[in-house]
Formats: C-alpha cells, structure tokens, sequence
C-alpha cells in the first residue's frame, strides 16, 4: 500500500497522530534483558506490540541500532510490524543525502534491505540527491526542513532570495520547492520541530495539506498545544508527532512496555484534546 495510504488510515483507525521514535539504549533496558544476545530486537518489539493500536507509525532511527552492530534486528524489527501489525507504516530514520550511484544505493538500502515504508532525507544537496527515492511513488519522502536541534538557527534561518525576487528564511525556501516542485507524485512531507511551533506553522501555510513530521516531544521540551494548534492541517490531521525516550524509558521493569504504552496513550489523548 502507498505510504501516504496507511499513514491516513492509521490516523483514522488507532485516532492518533504519535509517532514512536525507535532508539534502543541497551544501558536503559530492563534489568531482565540486559544479558539477552537479542535484547535490541526484544525490546523494541515488545515496545511496538504494546503499543501499535495507539500510534499513526513508527519510526526507528537507523544509527542507534548499526552503532550496535545490530541492523539485522532492525531488519527483523520492521518485517515483525508488517506482519503483526500491518497497516502502522515504518519510517527508517536515516536523514541520508548524496547523489548519484549512492544516493540510489540509499534508496536501496532503505526500502529493499529495511522494508520501510518511508526515509527521512537531507535535501540541501539538491532535488537529484531525492530522485532516486522521489522515483518510488509508493514510498514516503520525508525531508529535513527546520528541525528541533538548538543549532537549527545557524543555516535554516539564513535570509535567501526566491525566484520570484522575495527575501525568506531558506527553510521557507526548502518547504515551497519541495510542496510546488518535488511533490509530483504526492509522497513527500517535512521534518519540521517541535520546539520551533512558530516556525512551524509558517510551514504548514506554505505546504498546504502535507504531512509533517514532528520531532522534539517529550525529552527535547516541546509543547504539544502549540505544536498541534499551529501544525494541524484542516482536518485536525496532518501530523506525525514523534516521542522516543519519554515513551520508550517510561518504566524499566518487567512491566516497561505496559509503561510505554501508557505513556503513549496520554500523549495520545493530549494531542486529541487540542486537535
């Protein structure tokens, strides 16, 4: 199914827009799998199956699990969700930019190799380094626009000038090329972070209806009135709005995946109240 297709449906069905970021930290694990060969894999499926009625998707982030050496559990991870719980769409966390041959490989690697649904990607080399992954009509093509890092400030805000001669930050800029130019196909959305929700709704104004991707919930400070009252499209959609340690490390007993899956229920049902 098109990413585009389960990621509305999920919002529909499980009523939600949370997106719980996969970041195994073995040194937060539970004491009881601390001495698992396979603790990465165990821990996030059980993460995922307590908690994959309540969320619009998932989004694992590719460097904490190959820092582990442990991409074949990441690999078994994404195939575990399609089979249990299919219709909840995968991002693979990758925020990969290059071009040419490797740029394809990376499209490859992604939805090949993963099995993702959807990437996260670096635009600031130009349209040529999305192409490859843009080509994948059924495939999400989300792109790193202001993100929630302190840092976003120091480039994404830089004054540029448009086409048409206007002066904008070059975050603005990157939101209507990608929404007017890139978006042929319908797959692309935005990374755009919560701690920036002014910021944010400037986006949603130049992008219309597409989705953002929502980062910095949770551990980072984000505030969720703001991010939904100044991020929500007109249906009270159009949000992904991602929580990982708040919700993976709610509890760190044997019964921590029934404490993720709370914690992903209040922030469930807080971003309803303000939908």
């Amino acid at each position: 199914m098109h990413f585009m297709q389960s990621l509305h449906q999920a919002w529909t069905r499980n009523n939600s827009l949370v997106c719980v970021g996969l970041d195994p930290e073995p040194a937060k694990f539970p004491a009881h799998l601390q001495d698992s060969n396979d603790a990465v894999f165990e821990f996030c499926r059980a993460i995922v199956d307590a908690t994959a009625d309540l969320v619009c998707s998932y989004k694992p982030q590719i460097a904490h699990f190959a820092a582990l050496r442990a991409e074949d559990a990441l690999e078994r991870l994404i195939a575990h969700i399609h089979a249990k719980h299919p219709g909840v769409p995968v991002i693979l966390d990758a925020k990969r930019g290059d071009i040419g041959s490797t740029a394809q490989h990376y499209a490859t690697e992604a939805f090949e190799r993963y099995g993702a649904d959807a990437v996260t990607l670096n635009p600031y080399l130009g349209r040529d380094s999305i192409q490859p992954f843009l080509n994948r009509a059924d495939k999400g093509v989300i792109l790193l626009c202001h993100t929630s890092n302190p840092g976003a400030a120091d480039l994404q805000d830089l004054r540029v000038t448009d086409e048409d001669g206007n002066s904008l930050p070059l975050y603005q800029h990157v939101a209507k090329i990608i929404a007017k130019d890139w978006n042929g196909h319908r797959n692309c959305a935005l990374v755009t972070g919560a701690t920036w929700p002014e910021q944010l709704g400037e986006v949603r104004a130049l992008v219309g209806d597409m989705p953002l991707l929502v980062p910095g919930i949770g551990a980072q400070g984000g505030d969720v009135e703001a991010v939904v009252r100044n991020g929500r499209s007109a249906d009270g959609a159009g949000l992904l709005i991602s929580s990982s340690r708040a919700i993976l490390y709610a509890g760190n007993g044997a019964d921590f995946a029934q404490a993720a899956r709370a914690a992903t229920l209040e922030l469930r049902d807080s971003i309803n109240r303000y939908r």
